[in-house]
């Protein structure tokens, strides 16, 4: 392991999920700036949900195909800060879709691939993977804190620059990425195509899963800012509790990869939807106090650290060397169709029956994927 490229892979990880960090928290209030309504709001963030749905699956197969996955990251990149440079023609509604969809179909091109080449350099240590990933989580960290501030000092109008400044670091740090194959080496191989890899037991499973936990997520990335600003919370400390959550995400990345030497990934599983409810209905319904809210933004260590991390694992596991880069992509296509739901349903209910419900409606679908792993993934051993 002395050869791995390990800042190289973080300091991609670290921009890449920087954007996150500038788009999940503040995007929603950008467009509130505009002027839109919440049913428009919630539509334009669904959208690079939506592309989430098709651009991961063309680009998986393409990688797969070509093995050009390097490639495909850095042109991918590239196209996304050029495609979103757009946002200064126009800020219609129609225009700003158009905008939203190009960059996004771009944007979910670089993250599946890139997977592939972050376990291909990990190889036969895919439990080191959450040692990287973690610089991801400092990326968003920074950018909340950074950009809330600024936010709270400057106006709005800036926000487009700090997101293309966001993308330029993206299109550097992949130019500095080495390129590594899947290898089989090691490995327990895995029989049959991409589709009867897909339909082993529990496969299909798992995948509805990720769409519940994303769909789920839809109020929280859509509306939590403007529901704590209507709760009387400032921008600066919107922002730090947006990093608080990350910072809980990033001690648990430091732990994952003795947590999965330990537990299994279904047991892992299930305790993240299980917390993932709780952390719904607190924030829906008590997020007026701040230490409940704290609370909540801890459980984010469950909701996405451990999640992400044992999800990653199990796709890594159930795919072979020649598939990883399709099942990654499916990955990616059932949280955008999931994350779309949300956003959709959460922009359409937010306004007409309250945060509340809308939240309780995130909590339903958590405890629904919780049941589906119980009872439909068979117990792997750590």
């Amino acid at each position: 392991m002395a050869t791995l490229p390990y800042w190289r892979l973080s300091g991609f990880y670290l921009f890449y999920f920087a954007l996150l960090g500038a788009t999940a928290p503040f995007l929603a209030l950008y467009f509130n700036h505009l002027g839109f309504s919440s049913a428009r709001i919630g539509e334009l963030v669904a959208i690079p949900m939506l592309m989430r749905c098709v651009a991961p699956n063309l680009w998986g197969w393409l990688g797969d195909y070509s093995g050009q996955r390097l490639l495909i990251v850095r042109l991918g990149a590239l196209c996304t800060l050029c495609s979103f440079a757009l946002i200064f023609v126009s800020q219609s509604y129609a225009w700003l879709a158009l905008v939203m969809a190009l960059h996004a179909f771009f944007w979910h091109a670089v993250l599946p691939q890139f997977e592939v080449i972050t376990f291909a350099h990990l190889r036969e240590q895919p439990e080191r993977y959450s040692q990287i990933r973690l610089w991801g989580s400092i990326g968003f960290i920074l950018t909340v804190v950074i950009l809330g501030r600024l936010l709270e000092w400057l106006s709005l109008d800036i926000y487009p620059v700090a997101l293309l400044v966001i993308m330029a670091g993206i299109v550097l740090c992949s130019l500095w990425v080495p390129n590594a194959q899947p290898s089989s080496l090691g490995r327990k191989q895995v029989e049959g195509g991409f589709l009867k890899q897909l339909f082993s037991p529990g496969v299909l499973a798992f995948y509805a899963c990720v769409a519940l936990m994303q769909m789920s997520h839809g109020p929280y990335y859509t509306f939590l800012t403007l529901h704590l600003e209507h709760l009387g919370y400032s921008r600066g400390v919107i922002g730090l509790l947006w990093a608080l959550g990350v910072v809980a995400e990033v001690l648990m990345f430091l732990a994952m990869r003795r947590i999965l030497l330990k537990f299994s990934v279904r047991r892992v599983l299930m305790f993240s939807f299980i917390l993932a409810a709780l952390r719904w209905l607190l924030l829906g319904s008590f997020a007026e106090h701040l230490w409940v809210l704290l609370l909540a933004q801890l459980l984010h260590a469950a909701t996405f650290g451990s999640f992400h991390a044992s999800a990653m694992t199990f796709v890594q596991r159930s795919f072979g060397p020649g598939q990883q880069g399709q099942g990654q992509a499916l990955y990616a296509t059932l949280a955008g169709i999931g994350g779309a739901v949300g956003a959709l349903y959460s922009g359409y209910s937010w306004n007409t029956l309250g945060p509340a419900f809308t939240f309780s409606m995130a909590s339903v679908a958590a405890l629904a994927a919780a049941v589906i792993i119980a009872t439909r993934l068979q117990e792997d051993r750590p």
